[in-house]
């Protein structure tokens, strides 16, 4: 597959901001917002028409099936030829067609190499969690989401951000696609509702739902504060009652909260079992992450004193958007290295054009099927993607019983 990158120098944005260029009276904030809403929906339309036929699931050749389904490709072979499996697609000169995710899930259905946990382990409920915007929260909930489901677990992503950003990688234009009524909003408000199954949606990605939002979401924000503040109901518990009524479900639930600590952060934080932080090595960004921690510790203490103390099965920072070749960058990597200990993912997400070429068309990494830059730039991608999400991966397992055996067996526990 390939893809011609968007021109913003020509074309529809261009086009839709010819009407205001030159105007040198103040504008009213509604004029200004109805003037950028006219060309972003343009621009959507534009990015939205020129993958039309593109969202689909990954492919992959035999060899790299037969590693993630743990078996060797003369195995996969032996099952088609017998009956056991369909037998592969193949293009007009006899050449194999990629397997899809849905079929690596029926090869792990057939050689009983399933990943799932069992019954009686917890499911791992992930809330990937800063207070400041801009350092790769959605970036990464979303690529380990689908890192997951490529493996063969059972995942749901739950987009708990107004912004959407995680909403939008999957494909939607959250405000045009998205009402309300699709979203977390009316289980946060209604109280009678009592599973959150209505929000789920199938995604490309075979074993992945998504539960997306849009900017209403915003709104429960200060509905779910005066509601607290007269007393009605214990709202700081609405997640996780959310998350129970589909946990059976699913293995793992990524949870990509907004980046500030209002009523659905601490919702959030009380749900989940588990807590990666993005952390860019930057001052700005070291700095806010140490006001994060101080407040997260000062809330559990506050929940705690009320009984509702989460419970943190493992702790992980990321380094994300590191550029080793900023001096200071490669210091602050160094230092966090050193506070943070083990709790820190050895492997940092760099800073790599591959991801932002994705972004900028609403795509992830690893359902591009091929280099948007090139084949170095987007195999070293790959390879911080896969060692962050590798690492966090090992911590899922570790809070399942059932894995443990294993995972002393292959020497990772």
């Amino acid at each position: 597959m390939s893809y011609a990158p968007y021109s913003f120098a020509r074309g529809p944005l261009l086009a839709a901001s010819l009407d205001i260029e030159g105007t040198q009276d103040l504008l009213s904030v509604s004029t200004l917002a109805q003037r950028t809403s006219s060309v972003l929906e343009r621009l959507r339309d534009s990015a939205r028409s020129a993958r039309a036929d593109e969202r689909r699931e990954p492919t992959f050749p035999i060899g790299k099936a037969a590693e993630l389904v743990g078996r060797t490709a003369a195995a996969i072979r032996e099952a088609e030829k017998d009956g056991r499996l369909p037998p592969p697609p193949r293009t007009e000169n006899n050449r194999r067609v990629g397997y899809t995710l849905a079929q690596l899930n029926d090869m792990r259905g057939l050689f009983g190499t399933r990943p799932w946990r069992a019954a009686t382990d917890p499911c791992c409920v992930i809330a990937v969690q800063n207070f400041k915007g801009g350092v790769g929260k959605s970036t990464l909930s979303v690529h380990l989401a689908q890192y997951l489901a490529i493996k063969g677990y059972r995942v749901a992503l739950i987009d708990c951000d107004s912004q959407a950003s995680a909403t939008t990688l999957f494909g939607y234009v959250p405000d045009l696609d998205l009402t309300e009524e699709d979203t977390l909003y009316p289980f946060l408000r209604h109280d009678d509702m009592e599973s959150l199954d209505y929000a789920l949606r199938k995604t490309h990605f075979d074993g992945l739902e998504l539960v997306p939002a849009n900017l209403r979401l915003f709104q429960s924000e200060y509905e779910i504060a005066a509601r607290m503040a007269r007393g009605q109901g214990n709202l700081i518990d609405r997640m996780a009652q959310g998350i129970a009524s589909i946990a059976d479900r699913f293995d793992v639930v990524v949870l990509d909260p907004p980046p500030a600590l209002g009523a659905i952060s601490l919702s959030v934080l009380r749900a989940a079992n588990a807590l990666v932080v993005p952390v860019p090595p930057t001052v700005m960004d070291f700095s806010s992450t140490a006001a994060f921690l101080a407040m997260l510790d000062e809330t559990i203490e506050t929940l705690a004193d009320r009984g509702l103390a989460p419970s943190l099965q493992f702790l992980r920072f990321v380094a994300s958007k590191v550029d080793e070749n900023k001096s200071m960058q490669k210091e602050l990597l160094n230092l966090m290295r050193t506070l943070f200990g083990h709790a820190i993912v050895r492997t940092p997400l760099k800073d790599s054009a591959e991801i932002d070429n994705a972004t900028a068309r609403l795509m992830t990494v690893y359902e591009l099927d091929g280099p948007v830059t090139s084949s170095a730039v987007r195999n070293r991608c790959l390879a911080y993607l896969d060692g962050v999400n590798g690492e966090i991966e090992v911590d899922i397992r570790s809070m399942w019983p059932s894995h443990l055996a294993r995972l002393r067996k292959e020497g990772l526990a």
